[in-house]
């Protein structure tokens, strides 16, 4: 018989010692599907990861149950383990609940930040820049992340960051600033531009508007997504 095909999700899987702890085990696993590293309904299989790690089965399915209480593994008796899909009704909801969170970040955060915060924001947003030139999916999708963070946390309100984290990590493994078109993305990113002006002038005005024109902007890219690619699902539950 022909050598078995690792799945997608076990093949991004670094390479780790035999007897991984626990804690590798779930840092690595939501890396690769924070990462986009294995799509929305791929398969989780607890043999085959049991086996990268070189352990038994407990810690994997451990790690997994950790990963359903974020929402970013789905579990059904009959077919396993999966990276967790989404409808785009749950999508567009989570895009609303980020939205929400960051404004309360930013209303904080612009009376609290200092130079440090300053650099982080010019930093984010340059990195952010050289993806839009060059033409960049996954990093501008992921310096999109770190540009929007870096505004936001200066607020120093670590409850409602975790909270603007986690409901950011669900919407991860859809990668949807990965799926946006140029001309899009350039629209998008004149959007950045203004949010990183307002907030380098501490103009909460300009901020709270500049953010709210972006978001608006995020709804009309999310409502116009593919949905027959097989990554959302298509009722909830």
């Amino acid at each position: 018989m022909p050598p078995r095909r690792p799945s997608l999700l076990v093949t991004n899987l670094a390479n780790r010692d035999p007897g991984s702890s626990q804690t590798v085990i779930l840092e690595e696993l939501r890396r690769v599907i924070l990462s986009g590293g294995a799509p929305p309904g791929t398969p989780i299989p607890v043999d085959e990861v049991a086996e990268h790690f070189g352990v038994s089965r407990i810690p994997i399915r451990e790690s997994l149950k950790t990963l359903i209480g974020e929402g970013l593994v789905d579990h059904r008796a009959n077919a396993g383990y999966t990276v967790a899909r989404l409808t785009v009704d749950e999508l567009e909801e989570l895009y609303l609940v980020r939205g929400v969170l960051e404004s309360a970040a930013h209303s904080v955060a612009i009376t609290l930040a200092d130079e440090a915060d300053d650099t982080r924001a010019r930093e984010t947003y340059a990195a952010l820049d050289r993806s839009v030139l060059e033409d960049d999916l996954t990093a501008y999708h992921r310096e999109s992340r770190n540009f929007h963070l870096a505004l936001a946390s200066p607020c120093r309100m670590q409850r409602l960051l975790h909270m603007f984290e986690a409901a950011w990590n669900i919407t991860e493994p859809v990668q949807p600033m990965s799926q946006v078109d140029t001309p899009e993305r350039l629209r998008l990113h004149l959007g950045h531009r203004d949010m990183l002006a307002a907030f380098l002038a501490r103009d909460a005005a300009a901020l709270k508007a500049a953010t709210d024109r972006h978001n608006e902007q995020l709804d009309t890219v999310i409502a116009a997504l593919p949905t027959d690619t097989g990554i959302f699902r298509d009722t909830p539950g």
